[in-house]
């Protein structure tokens, strides 16, 4: 029996731990020196921009295919497992366009044509129709909006217990509080133990899913994988009811600001994209998060009588000088594979990236 140990317990590491679980004669361990669903995934939105993304080839686009139709699959997977529901807005993502040139109006009309061809919907509306559908919306610039009925938006944190838990019913055993102090090479190549807080950890596999604490990680095995963090700021208010049509509540996303509903009148505004100024500290800039509830109150009115509940942060794992994310066998290492660097997708990627690692372990 192989025994696999991923390191991180995020999206992305829960995402790996569930994925393996459904295969036959791997003994998993996850190992996170804090409880699960902190860090980046805490501060996403969810929101899954897979037919609407620019992306129409290569990698990057077969990615954002391939979660986006395994999750239609694997939250009811979940909930049946978990007995419980996961929150899942499938009334899909709007577009708001602004002043669109004639160019950027053909660009989404290639694009249309584009999703056509590989089985995807996406409408193009013009301002009449966005008022008709979503009076909510109402901002003079505003000249149309693209509408993608199959993109969705989930909940990471509660898909992250989801993913956790129904990997326990499957075997999966989870150490959280759980710091990894170094790795122990037997060859060269092969890296064969882990010497952490609670002791050692044999394994033949070893999954590095831990973000920003990657790079210290890879450090340990002197092969950095440089990853840096980029703040992210949101917010929860709450309207009491909902905007708009209450039986039609996309997520709205325009001029890189979202505006999600949650249930109960409530929705989340966000986020911000935050670089550090000097060294690794970000301070949240309060200025940055106003900016942004501004912007989504200038699409939305009536957002601006709406309740602030609470506002949050998270740093998003940016790796340096190559493109998000990164995943494949860490240079120098037979068996230690890395799945992190996602940057600002790592929900939208999560089920990809754990097939991904599911066939390099298994193959």
């Amino acid at each position: 029996m192989s025994h696999v140990v991923i390191i991180g317990c995020g999206v992305i590491g829960a995402a790996i731990a569930y994925e393996l679980s459904l295969v036959k004669g791997l003994k998993i361990t996850v190992c996170d020196r804090q409880p699960p669903a902190q860090a980046s995934t805490g501060a996403a939105l969810g929101v899954l921009m897979g037919a609407i993304s620019q992306k129409i080839k290569g990698k990057a686009w077969q990615m954002r295919q391939t979660s986006i139709q395994r999750y239609e699959t694997l939250i009811p997977e979940l909930e049946a497992l978990i007995g419980r529901k996961i929150p899942f807005n499938r009334q899909g993502i709007l577009m708001l366009l602004s002043d669109s040139s004639l160019e950027e109006m053909s660009a989404w009309e290639k694009l249309v044509e584009i999703r056509h061809s590989q089985g995807w919907n996406l409408e193009i509306w013009d301002t009449a129709k966005l008022q008709n559908i979503c009076p909510q919306i109402n901002h003079a610039k505003i000249t149309g909006a693209v509408y993608s009925p199959q993109d969705r938006q989930l909940d990471p944190t509660a898909l992250t217990l989801a993913l956790v838990e129904a990997a326990q019913q499957n075997g999966v055993t989870f150490k959280f509080g759980v710091t990894v102090l170094d790795t122990l090479t037997s060859t060269p190549e092969f890296c064969n133990q882990l010497e952490t807080t609670e002791g050692k950890i044999t394994a033949d596999w070893f999954v590095i899913a831990a973000g920003l604490g990657s790079t210290p990680l890879t450090a340990k095995l002197n092969q950095i994988i440089d990853i840096r963090p980029v703040l992210g700021q949101a917010l929860q208010v709450r309207v009491g009811h909902p905007l708009g049509n209450p039986d039609f509540q996309p997520a709205i996303t325009g001029n890189d600001v979202h505006i999600v509903p949650v249930g109960g009148g409530d929705y989340w505004v966000g986020a911000t994209v935050e670089f550090p100024s000097n060294g690794d500290e970000i301070p949240p800039n309060q200025e940055l998060l106003e900016s942004v509830r501004e912007q989504a109150i200038a699409f939305c009115p009536e957002l601006a009588t709406a309740t602030i509940l609470r506002t949050w942060s998270g740093l998003r794992p940016r790796p340096e000088g190559r493109p998000a994310p990164v995943i494949g066998k860490l240079p120098g290492f037979s068996n230690i594979l890395l799945a992190t660097g996602h940057y600002r997708n790592g929900v939208l990627l999560a089920p990809a990236t754990a097939y991904a690692i599911r066939e390099m372990i298994i193959s």
